[in-house]
C-alpha cells in the first residue's frame, strides 16, 4: 500500500481529469483530499461490465446517492461510453463536480470526446519528487528503483520494480489488446530503452527490433497512450543557428528504465548511470512545470554543429538552461554547450547539475550538486532564482 506523503497537486476546485500511469498514487491522493467522494472503480471488472452495458446507470448511482458533491470515476479509460453521461451531468447539475482518473489516453482519444469540449481542465500525477520526499530523499535509490510511489514505499522495492516492468505494461498492454505478438513487444520495449535520452531514429529501432518501421511506430505510440514515456521538443525560439528537429525520447521514472534495461559485459555502468541521472532531472522538470500550471514549456537544445543542451525551461517566470553530467569533478568541456547558449539567449541562467558537492560559478555557468536543483524544484515556492532569466545588462 502507498504510504501517505503529502503531494504537491493540488485540488482545481473544478471537475477535472487526473492523468498518470498505473501506481503513482492518483488512488491514494483522491480518497485523502476527497474522502466522502461517490466512488466508482471501474477497475473491478462487475463495475466495469455495468457501467459498460448500460453507461446511464450513473445517473441512477448519483439520484440514489445523499447529495453528492464529488464522483470519482477511477480509471475511465475502461468505460469511455461514460464520458457522454458525465457530460451531462456536468452541464445539468451545477452542484455536482466529477474527477474522472485515466492511466491510458487510447480509448478516450477514441471515444472522440474531445476530453469532455473544455468541461473539465486536466491535471497529472507524477512520480515523486524530492521537494516531496523531503530528508527521505536518496538519490542512489532513485536513480536504480526510481521514484514510482507503489515502487518506493514498498517494502521489497526490487521485487514490486522487477513486476512494474514485466506485468504491469505487459500486463497494461494485453489488457488493452494492444499488440498481436507479445515477444516482439517484450524485444521492443529492451531495445528503446537504449533510447533514453536520446533523439529517437525509428529506423534504426525498427531493425534492431526486427520489426516493420510501421510497427515500431505503433509500439512508441502505445508507451504515449499508457503515460510511461514523454517527448522533448527542441527549443526553437529566436533560432540563430540551425537546429535539429527530432525530440528526444525518455521513460517517465528512472527506475523503469533501469529495470528495462539489459546490462552485461559490454555495457558500461557510467553509460546507464548518466542516462539514468538524466532522466530523473527531466522527469522532475517536467512535474514541476506540470503541477505549476503557468505554461511552461520543456525542451531540449541542439544545433547542426553539435552543440547541445539537455534541457530549457521557459515560461513567463522562468527561462533556464540545464545541462546534466554524471561527474563528481568538473571538466571545461562540460560546460561548453551551455557557454554556446548564452551566446544565443544571454537572458537564460545556465545551471550544470552534477554529482559532486561544491557549488561554483565557471564560465557564467552555475554549477550546482543534482540534489539541491532537485530539491529546489518545489511548484508550490516561489520560482527559484537559478531558475530565472537573467537580469538585463544596465546601458
Amino acid at each position: 500500500m502507498v504510504k501517505s506523503i503529502p503531494r504537491k497537486l493540488q485540488d482545481p476546485g473544478t471537475s477535472f481529469f487526473l492523468f498518470g500511469p498505473r501506481g503513482t498514487g492518483k488512488t491514494t491522493w483522491l480518497r485523502h483530499v476527497f474522502p466522502d467522494a461517490v466512488w466508482i472503480d471501474l477497475l473491478d471488472p462487475e463495475n466495469e461490465r455495468r457501467f459498460s452495458a448500460r453507461p446511464e446507470r450513473l445517473r441512477e448511482l448519483i439520484a440514489a446517492s445523499s447529495g453528492p458533491t464529488v464522483v470519482v470515476v477511477d480509471e475511465v479509460q475502461r468505460v469511455p461510453g461514460i464520458l457522454p453521461v458525465v457530460h451531462g451531468l456536468i452541464e445539468g447539475r451545477r452542484d455536482l463536480r466529477f474527477v474522472l482518473t485515466g492511466s491510458s489516453a487510447r480509448k478516450l482519444r477514441r471515444a472522440g470526446e474531445d476530453l469532455l469540449g473544455g468541461r473539465a481542465v486536466q491535471r497529472s500525477m507524477h512520480p515523486f519528487l524530492a521537494c516531496e520526499l523531503g530528508d527521505a530523499f536518496r538519490l542512489d535509490l532513485a536513480l536504480t528503483q526510481g521514484l514510482v510511489p507503489i515502487v518506493h514505499s514498498s517494502e521489497a522495492p526490487a521485487e514490486t520494480q522487477r513486476s512494474y516492468a514485466g506485468l504491469y505494461v505487459t500486463q497494461e498492454v494485453k489488457a488493452e489488446g494492444m499488440v498481436r505478438n507479445a515477444g516482439s513487444f517484450a524485444r521492443f520495449l529492451e531495445s528503446v530503452s537504449f533510447s533514453h535520452g536520446q533523439v529517437l531514429n525509428v529506423s534504426n529501432l525498427s531493425r534492431e527490433c526486427a520489426v516493420s518501421r510501421k510497427t515500431a511506430e505503433g509500439y512508441l505510440a502505445i508507451l504515449d497512450d499508457l503515460l510511461l514515456a514523454f517527448t522533448l521538443p527542441v527549443f526553437t525560439r529566436r533560432a540563430a543557428r540551425g537546429l535539429r528537429s527530432h525530440p528526444k525520447w525518455y521513460f517517465f521514472d528512472a527506475g523503469l528504465f533501469c529495470a528495462l534495461r539489459p546490462s552485461g559485459p559490454l555495457d558500461r555502468p557510467e553509460e546507464i548511470a548518466g542516462a539514468a541521472l538524466e532522466g530523473l532531472v527531466a522527469q522532475h522538470l517536467r512535474a514541476y512545470a506540470a503541477l505549476r500550471d503557468r505554461g511552461e514549456s520543456l525542451s531540449f537544445w541542439r544545433t547542426r554543429a553539435g552543440n547541445e543542451v539537455d534541457f530549457v525551461l521557459y515560461g513567463e517566470e522562468t527561462f533556464a538552461a540545464v545541462e546534466v553530467k554524471n561527474t563528481r569533478a568538473l571538466r571545461s568541456r562540460d560546460l561548453s554547450g551551455l557557454v554556446s547558449f548564452g551566446e544565443d539567449y544571454p537572458e537564460a541562467s545556465r545551471i550544470l547539475v552534477y554529482r559532486g558537492s561544491e557549488k561554483t560559478i565557471e564560465r557564467g555557468v552555475l554549477c550546482v550538486p543534482v540534489e539541491e536543483l532537485l530539491h529546489a524544484l518545489d511548484p508550490l515556492e516561489d520560482v527559484p532564482s537559478i531558475l530565472r532569466p537573467r537580469p538585463k545588462r544596465q546601458g
